[in-house]
């Protein structure tokens, strides 16, 4: 009996955890949908009354939000696109190949997980700039093209391709790309689901590098042109409400899609040593 009661309390706590995170979620989307000024009203509806788009004919047709969503779509598919094949190669690399200094190289980049990325953020600006970078595209992508953490990930991984396998690979003639391509990245498939998940939410939901490096609204991603509308329409808390779902959705959508891989990944990748 009193394990019963263990069970229904903790499955209360969850319920309620689960509520209170949906919760902001759901008004957000509710509120998206009202017309002008329901949202403010006192108490705040639950629901729209009635329903309306026009929130979103606004941020597309008058202020060209669509623009700013194509950006982000395009920059984070492509540094989640380098990302994976940069971060892939050198984890199999650390994990699997042997060459001089291999485990001083890795050990510097974990002590290097420990530097808070706003400090790297001036050299990085500075190394940029020198580079003509600074107001492009490039410049955005760049830092993103590969990090320790993905390294990390993907080599702690990479320690459970059996050594046998690559090595029998090798006297059947396959060079060392031919076994990347063909025998290393089918079975890395899990993770790099994983970390495609993260740089891409990652990349799609970052403010403050594109907020540094670009600098023409017209290159402006989403989280930036959605801050910059905030400033202009604070007071239109439904516009507002829409541009926030335009932001959420297409990484929600991600996650849901991709959610058993990305739990495979994860568990599998915990086992690793």
């Amino acid at each position: 009996m009193r394990r019963r009661l263990s069970t229904l309390l903790l499955h209360l706590v969850l319920i309620a955890g689960a509520v209170a995170a949906i919760a902001p979620i759901a008004w957000m989307f509710a509120a998206s949908l009202m017309p002008d000024g329901q949202a403010n009203a006192e108490p705040p509806p639950l629901l729209p009354h009635p329903a309306t788009l026009n929130q979103y004919r606004a941020l597309f047709a008058r202020l060209d939000i669509g623009r700013p969503l194509l950006n982000s779509t395009i920059l984070a598919s492509a540094v989640t696109a380098i990302s994976l094949l940069l971060n892939s190669m050198a984890g199999y690399a650390f994990a699997r190949l042997r060459f001089r200094g291999r485990d001083r190289v890795f050990s510097l980049l974990l002590a290097a997980l420990v530097i808070p990325a706003q400090v790297a953020m001036l050299p990085l600006f500075l190394m940029l700039k020198s580079m003509g970078l600074v107001n492009t595209y490039l410049g955005v992508i760049v830092p993103g093209m590969a990090s320790i953490f993905g390294i990390f990930l993907v080599r702690q991984f990479a320690l459970s391709i059996p050594q046998e396998l690559l090595d029998a690979a090798r006297v059947d003639g396959a060079s060392e790309w031919r076994i990347y391509r063909s025998v290393v990245l089918p079975l890395l498939r899990p993770i790099l689901v994983t970390l495609g998940v993260f740089v891409f939410m990652g990349t799609w939901n970052d403010f403050m590098w594109p907020l540094i490096v670009l600098t023409d609204d017209s290159m402006y991603t989403l989280p930036v042109a959605l801050a910059n509308l905030m400033g202009e329409h604070f007071q239109d808390t439904e516009l507002m409400m829409a541009g926030a779902v335009v932001t959420v959705l297409p990484v929600l959508i991600l996650f849901l899609a991709m959610q058993r891989s990305y739990i495979e990944g994860i568990m599998m990748g915990s086992l690793k040593e």
